[in-house]
């Protein structure tokens, strides 16, 4: 039988805590909007890969907890690796590297996620 699964990244899902607050947070930094459906799930309208916000009720532990991503897991792009840099300090984003090799830098969003972006 040949493998049924594709050769593709289709959606990233991002653990939050609040997907109100989150969604404004991500369409301001990322200048995006999205949808949020079911309660809990918000869709981000992206190029490419798809990123979704979610509460995520289902994976939550007795306490009702969900660890943040504590390496990032995921890399957005940028063709001015300086001029996102600046945006992000300007907007009060939380750096967790300055720019590294002059291609990439870590930030956490206010869930504590780490993601990056790369040139």
């Amino acid at each position: 039988m040949n493998n049924p699964l594709k050769n593709k990244v289709t959606t990233v899902f991002i653990p939050v805590k609040d997907v109100e607050i989150a969604k404004e947070w991500y369409a301001n930094i990322l200048g995006i909007e999205g949808e949020i459906m079911h309660g809990h799930l918000c869709v981000l309208d992206m190029d490419g890969t798809g990123i979704v916000l979610d509460e995520m009720p289902a994976w939550r532990n007795a306490e009702g907890e969900i660890s943040p991503f504590q390496a990032p897991f995921v890399q957005f792009a940028t063709n001015d690796i300086h001029a996102s840099h600046k945006w992000m300090k300007e907007n009060g984003v939380v750096m967790v590297t300055g720019i590294e090799h002059e291609h990439y830098f870590v930030f956490k969003d206010l869930d504590g996620n780490m993601l990056m972006v790369c040139q």
